[in-house]
């Protein structure tokens, strides 16, 4: 969330700014300030009647031991006023930070300047394109006809044991969609990231801390009897790795990645957009995540963008990348650029990565902080990106790569899956 020293000392270049958000800040920020004003004002009134009630029970004590009886309990009464006065103080302090507190989860972070204004994903902006399109002739079939054709996922068995949106990968669908786990989990520890198995539900606390709550509730799948959350991403139990957190700058930056299932209820989604592979309740996706020092996070998401395109370099992936727009952008994000891959057969475009950095947007939920090394302390920069998403990337493979003899696998993932072709 932003920070209120920052809302105060910025307040008319961030209300400019979350325009390009269709937000008007303008009201809220009013609130917000009141509020904190009012914060200050009875913290500064509860620390001066907590003061004088100590100083009176100290006089108390030496009041009654030098014999003064009568001003000791004239001392002790006033007292008793100072205690209730402190009780009402601290119920007023508390309402007042709760409040505070609320309105300020429910303001978007502040977009970077490159950022445009928007509305929509039609209003984001291509930044860098690597196309080779694969000529597939008349013939090409969707990815969701060459999984039945060849038997790789059963989409009916999964709808038959739990329902929509939930696929069964059986025989080299499986094996891909495992090659695959394998290959980004390497390429990622490469790079320096260090790989973890994460739980797949997280308490409110982690969903508060990364954002997906208030904002995505309605996004996740809620166990109520244990109020917990399945993940609808590694980026929660990841990034709330440093939750409530003191790390030094020779510290930073942390590189985590994670392969798992992941969970969204995606309500309201319908129509050809979400068939097969394109759009599911359950999908598994290995994720960056990047905790870094504010003077070089863009920097290191320029770093995450270079491995990714690497990536799909290696996959012979037609893609291309968007910086998002105002409009587009996700509630957390101050800079987000989506990987889009090309599927041929359905002559559209696939996300199958988002990178973004959220400066201190996280970290100020997460009380996620570093001690410089002249021994200040400041909040640290987060950043994810996906790297990758596996539903989107198979269906991209099966149908860029199919041939009248079969499917062909990646030659980079051949090693991973142990056959070169699907057929």
């Amino acid at each position: 969330m932003l920070q209120v020293a920052q809302i105060r000392a910025h307040k008319e270049a961030y209300i400019e700014a979350l325009k390009k958000r269709n937000y008007d800040a303008a009201p809220v920020f009013e609130n917000v300030l009141q509020l904190d004003e009012t914060r200050r004002s009875t913290q500064t009134t509860l620390d001066a009647t907590l003061a004088e009630s100590n100083k009176l029970s100290k006089e108390i004590g030496l009041l009654f031991k030098s014999g003064e009886t009568e001003k000791a309990n004239q001392a002790k009464e006033k007292t008793a006023g100072l205690k209730e006065t402190t009780k009402n103080l601290q119920e007023k302090l508390n309402t007042t930070v709760t409040a505070l507190t609320k309105l300020l989860y429910e303001i978007p972070n502040i977009p970077h300047n490159t950022v445009v204004a928007g509305t929509s994903e039609e209003d984001n902006e291509e930044v860098f394109r690597a196309i080779d399109f694969p000529n597939l002739g008349e013939n090409a079939l969707p990815h969701w006809e060459l999984a039945k054709k060849y038997d790789l996922i059963d989409f009916d068995l999964g709808n038959k044991i739990t329902g929509a949106g939930f696929p069964v990968y059986k025989g080299k669908g499986a094996r891909l969609q495992r090659a695959l786990i394998a290959y980004f989990l390497d390429k990622n520890t490469q790079a320096g990231y260090t790989e973890y198995q994460v739980p797949l539900m997280v308490n409110e606390a982690s969903g508060y801390g990364t954002g997906q709550l208030p904002d995505k509730e309605g996004q996740m799948y809620h166990v109520t009897e244990d109020d917990l959350y399945l993940i609808p991403t590694s980026e929660v139990p990841l990034t709330n790795f440093f939750r409530d957190v003191m790390l030094n700058e020779n510290e930073l930056p942390q590189k985590l990645t994670a392969y798992t299932p992941n969970f969204r209820r995606e309500a309201g989604s319908y129509g050809a957009h979400v068939r097969g592979l394109n759009r599911l309740h359950q999908f598994d996706k290995v994720e960056i995540v990047n905790v870094t020092l504010p003077e070089k996070s863009y920097e290191v998401q320029e770093e995450m963008l270079s491995h990714i395109k690497n990536i799909l370099k290696e996959l012979h992936l037609p893609y291309r990348i968007l910086r998002l727009c105002g409009g587009d952008l996700t509630f957390t994000s101050a800079l987000t650029y989506d990987f889009e891959i090309y599927s041929a057969a359905q002559e559209r475009w696939l996300e199958v990565s988002s990178v973004s950095n959220f400066e201190t947007y996280q970290a100020n939920r997460l009380k996620l902080r570093y001690k410089t090394n002249d021994g200040n302390k400041a909040l640290t920069h987060t950043l994810n990106g996906s790297s990758l998403a596996l539903p989107r990337i198979m269906a991209g493979i099966l149908e860029n790569y199919q041939t009248p003899e079969g499917i062909k696998v990646p030659e980079v993932l051949i090693p991973y899956t142990g056959f070169s072709i699907i057929d």
